[in-house]
């Protein structure tokens, strides 16, 4: 398939999380639906975890729940919070160090902009479970990331702190797309931009 021509391998994952993290802004995450069909979004939301610091799971050790993130770079890390929803990551850096970047949202073109916003709704919408964990990004494997089109164009990527953990809160590891309305949460003082003044999504068929 050509558009595979933009296929994010291992070599792009095999590096620290808050170095993959923020190139991952504006990046497509793929399911193929069918052999000519697919779902897809633009990525506008990341956050970066590694074994040194006491948010990461796998701060402590691997045990046979985090595992997957101590695997291959470019795995899925999928686990479920609170027993609720389910939270999805890409294992990053290298093999037997815990390290990812959990995807918090996504913006889907012709969907509403809050579907895929926060890391249980963008779990949902692409039916992401534990089921794929520890799964190869990969076109053989139905899901996939690739490079977007236009990055350049979509604007400033704000840099700050992490959500919803009591350790090491004050690490700004977190990113997002300034100009995106999908975003989960912004800074203080930083609004959410008007509809005729926002970037909008693409799709992956129509690079």
């Amino acid at each position: 398939m050509s558009k595979t021509i933009s296929l994010l391998k291992k070599e792009f994952f095999s590096r620290p999380s808050h170095v993959v993290a923020p190139n991952l802004i504006g990046c497509f995450l793929i399911k193929r639906i069918s052999k000519e069909k697919y779902f897809s979004g633009v990525i506008v939301e990341t956050e970066a975890y590694s074994q040194e610091e006491a948010s990461c799971h796998g701060f402590s050790g691997k045990t046979k729940r985090n595992e997957a993130l101590f695997g291959e770079p470019g795995n899925l890390y999928i686990y479920l919070s609170y027993g609720i929803y389910h939270c999805a990551n890409i294992v990053t850096g290298k093999r037997n160090w815990a390290n990812g970047v959990l995807l918090r949202s996504i913006a889907i073109k012709g969907e509403d902009e809050r579907i895929a916003s926060g890391p249980g709704l963008l779990a949902k919408r692409f039916g992401l479970n534990r089921h794929h964990n520890n799964l190869l990004l990969s076109p053989e494997n139905n899901f996939w990331l690739a490079k977007g089109k236009d990055f350049k164009k979509m604007g400033r990527i704000v840099q700050t702190t992490r959500i919803g953990i009591s350790q090491a809160k004050d690490i700004p590891w977190r990113w997002y797309l300034e100009r995106s309305r999908s975003v989960s949460k912004r800074v203080k003082g930083d609004k959410t931009p008007p509809t005729n003044q926002c970037w909008a999504p693409s799709s992956f068929e129509g690079l």
